[in-house]
This record gives C-alpha cells, sequence and structure tokens, in this order.
C-alpha cells in the first residue's frame, strides 16, 4: 500500500498490518457457529496476500516496480471496499479503514492517486455487492471496533517510527549531500583555475558544444620577460617560482580587469585573446587588448622596484606583441583530450612580433594599428622581417594614450644611465604628494649643483 517505502519487505510490513486488521475486524463480525464460507475465503486470501505479493514484486527489475506497487494499492483500496461491505458498514471500521486510504493516496500520489484509490475502493464495494448483500446498520459490535481499531493503531504507530527513521536518514543524507556539494563546490573551484573562462563557462551552462571551431576576427596578444632563462640560472627554485607566480598573478588580474581570456601560461610567457568570446566588437576588442598591454608595461615599472628591494638587481623586463585578424578559434585534439586555443598565422605573427620587441617594448602590426590609432599614440617603426613571413611586415610601437599625452599627461617614463624615473600621477596618493615634490626638488638640485665631467 506503500509505494513510498524503501523495498518490498518494508511494503510488505506495511501492508501486513493492515490485512491483518481487515482480517481481523471480519473475523470479529463471523458468527462461528454458523460459518459464512465467503467470510472465510476473505479471512484467507487477506492473510495470504501480503506474502504472495511480497514474493511476486522483491523479484522484480527496478523499471517495473513503480507501475507494479500502483496496481496493489488499487488492489488494496478494493479488498478493504469488500471487507467493508462484509462487515455491513459498521461506522467505525469504516471511519478508520477509509482513513487509511484517504491517507496512504495523498502521501504516495497526492490528488490523481486519492482519486484513483477511491474509484479501486468504490469497486471494491460494488464487487462485494454481487456476492453479498449488506445490511446497513448506525450501532456497531464493540469485538468489531476493537479489532480494527487495534490494527489501525498499529498501523500508525508503526507508521509513525517508519517515518521518524525515515525522517533522520533524510536529515543524514541532506546534510552528506551538502557536504558532498561543498567539496564538489570547491573542486570546481579548482578546476575552473586549469581552464580558459570561456570553457568553464561553456561546460557548466552545458553548452560545450559551442566551442566547436570556428573562423573568427580577434585580437591575440604575447608577452615574456626578457632573459628570464638566464634569471633561472641565477635564482633558487623557490624564489624563481615565488617570482613568477606574484608576475603571472598580477598579470592576471589586469587581463582580467580588461576582459580578457588566458589562452595559455607558457613558461613566463603569456597567450590571452580578446574577441573569442563575449566580442564587443572588432575595434573596442583590439581597443582593450591594446589597453591591457599598456597597463602591464606600468605595473611592470611597480614590480621592479619590488623585485630590486628584494635583491634582484637586474630589472626585469617585457616584451608584448599584439596582431589583429582572422584565426581559427575552438578546440582541437582527440577523443580523450582537447584543448580550447586558436590557430593561424595571426597568430604567428602575434608570437613573432613579440619576439622582435625590446624591453618595455609593445609592437602592434599595422591591422591592429589602424583600429586603436584614434585612442592610442603609436611611432612607425618601419618594416621588420619576420621569420616565417616572406614579405616585410610593418609594425608600430604603442607609446601611450593620447589623452594621457601633453597637458593632461600623468604618467611618466624616462630612463638613462644612472638615472630611472617611473612616475603615476593617478596612483600618486593625497598624503603622499608633498614627499615626493621634496624628493623630486631635491634630487634636481643636486643635479644641478653637481659638475660631471
Amino acid at each position: 500500500m506503500n509505494a513510498h517505502t524503501e523495498s518490498p519487505l518494508q511494503q510488505y510490513y506495511f501492508r501486513a498490518l493492515i490485512c491483518f486488521a481487515a482480517a481481523g475486524t471480519l473475523a470479529s463480525h463471523t458468527n462461528w457457529e454458523n460459518i459464512n464460507l465467503l467470510y472465510v475465503v476473505v479471512i484467507v486470501l487477506l492473510l495470504i496476500y501480503p506474502y504472495a505479493t511480497y514474493h511476486f514484486t522483491h523479484k522484480r527489475p527496478p523499471e517495473f516496480t513503480v507501475s507494479l506497487l500502483r496496481w496493489l494499492s488499487y488492489v488494496d483500496a478494493g479488498l478493504i471496499g469488500l471487507v467493508l461491505s462484509l462487515i455491513n458498514f459498521s461506522i467505525l471500521p469504516c471511519v478508520l479503514f477509509l482513513t487509511i486510504i484517504q491517507f496512504n493516496a495523498l502521501l504516495n500520489g497526492g490528488i490523481r492517486r486519492w482519486m484513483e484509490d477511491n474509484a479501486a475502493f468504490a469497486a471494491g464495494v460494488l464487487v462485494s455487492l454481487l456476492l453479498h448483500k449488506p445490511q446497513l446498520i448506525l450501532s456497531t459490535s464493540v469485538q468489531i471496533s476493537a479489532a480494527s481499531l487495534i490494527g489501525i493503531v498499529c498501523y500508525f504507530l508503526v507508521h509513525a517510527v517508519y517515518m521518524h527513521q525515515r525522517f533522520r536518514k533524510l536529515v543524514m543524507s541532506q546534510k552528506q549531500l551538502e557536504n558532498e556539494q561543498k567539496w564538489h563546490k570547491i573542486r570546481a573551484y579548482k578546476l575552473s583555475r586549469y581552464l580558459p573562462p570561456t570553457v568553464w563557462k561553456a561546460i557548466n551552462q552545458g553548452r560545450d558544444e559551442t566551442l566547436q571551431a570556428e573562423r573568427k576576427k580577434i585580437s591575440v596578444f604575447f608577452s615574456d620577460i626578457k632573459d628570464f632563462s638566464q634569471l633561472s640560472e641565477e635564482m633558487e627554485a623557490e624564489a624563481l617560482t615565488d617570482l613568477l607566480n606574484h608576475y603571472l598573478t598580477e598579470m592576471s588580474k589586469i587581463v582580467t580587469h580588461y576582459g580578457g581570456t588566458i589562452d595559455k601560461f607558457m613558461g613566463d610567457a603569456i597567450m590571452v585573446l580578446y574577441g573569442d568570446s563575449n566580442s564587443q566588437g572588432i575595434k573596442a576588442d583590439c581597443l582593450r587588448c591594446v589597453s591591457m598591454a599598456i597597463a602591464m608595461k606600468k605595473k611592470m615599472k611597480s614590480l621592479q622596484l619590488e623585485w630590486f628591494n628584494q635583491g634582484i638587481k637586474k630589472p626585469l623586463q617585457i616584451r608584448m606583441g599584439i596582431n589583429t585578424g582572422f584565426c581559427t578559434v575552438g578546440t582541437f585534439g582527440t577523443s580523450s583530450h582537447l584543448d580550447y586555443t586558436v590557430l593561424g598565422t595571426q597568430v604567428n605573427l602575434a608570437s613573432r612580433l613579440e619576439s622582435a620587441a625590446d624591453p618595455d617594448e609593445i609592437l602592434i602590426s599595422h591591422e591592429t594599428w589602424s583600429l586603436v590609432k584614434d585612442s592610442i599614440m603609436c611611432r612607425d617603426k618601419g618594416e621588420i622581417q619576420v621569420k616565417g613571413f616572406a614579405l616585410p611586415v610593418k609594425v608600430y610601437q604603442v607609446v601611450d594614450f593620447r589623452k594621457e599625452l601633453g597637458k593632461n599627461q600623468s604618467y611618466f617614463e624616462e630612463r638613462a644611465e644612472g638615472f630611472s624615473m617611473y612616475l603615476d600621477l593617478d596612483k600618486i596618493r593625497n598624503y603622499d604628494k608633498e614627499k615626493v615634490i621634496d624628493s623630486l626638488e631635491k634630487a634636481a638640485d643636486r643635479l644641478r649643483d653637481k659638475v660631471i665631467v
């Protein structure tokens, strides 16, 4: 009678309680001096029925269990209707057994199940009318009422204990599920750091089919640290690892700020894409890419000072190259291993521009320059011969934002033998302003008074 129970054995226990209560009620109504064969048959049926159904269901495949239990609940309701008709619809047993039907139906299947079980109950009553004509009475026998009351009370008590145990298991399962969800979130967060945001977002949203390779016009950025291999020979592995991770962390923050996609880290080298996802238009993507490169160049100045104070005498300098063009973007690889990246001649050109750049220099192609020239001041560096390209490539050196030059200039960078200055007015705090001015004036006065041979 309980489709919500966990196993056929537990279903057998609940069905047995109901059937024994019905059999006891019918036995209390039977006149044993003048035995009615129909009553005996029904009592025997009620006693055999629970075990027969258990034997029939416990070895059935799980996919048949739900529909089978539903039909058995109809049979249960029909048997109750038959018993109530045989005891002439005695008031108290009717109330108790009807309560059981309503309770089970609403608990296991809602309104639809309630209607179906009550229809089965009515069908059981109609069948009984073919075998027995009940005599409707308003009074009830004490023996009949006691038998049904004891049976139904036992059923509800056992059901209460069972539901309490189920509730405790449910609470424990919920706690376990919450713990598993917490660990899954932690693992997912850790895993997300190894995947490009585009890939992670698509997989999380079930849209990994959108990662198929396609042609797009994007801006590709490459950077690396000059003479990093030489530095790795001079520094201890632990110190070098801390330095590199700090550098990559700071650069990644800048990439995220400007909405780029980090394609990969290759040692000290970084590859970033703009326009592969969440494109704002080719020109806007290109401008964000160049703006990111300028921000990286400025950030390196503060990192160089920080590293110098840590004992690294030779300043670390980065080279950057940017190119814009049509590339093949998507996942490449085998069924067991896939990689999200970009391929094409334009990607190779961006890498070659980075290799050709001088320390602390940003080189861009003519295509990129044509998209950002209105906002970015660039210096024409002519044409250079690039490995893998038959014809020379025209390149430009990024100077700064046009709005930062002239009277609105807020960033100053100068370097000469024995002199290095990096000044970002946007980052000077108000309480440091006088101290900076005083330092500059003292240095200028000392330089003016010194006779240089």
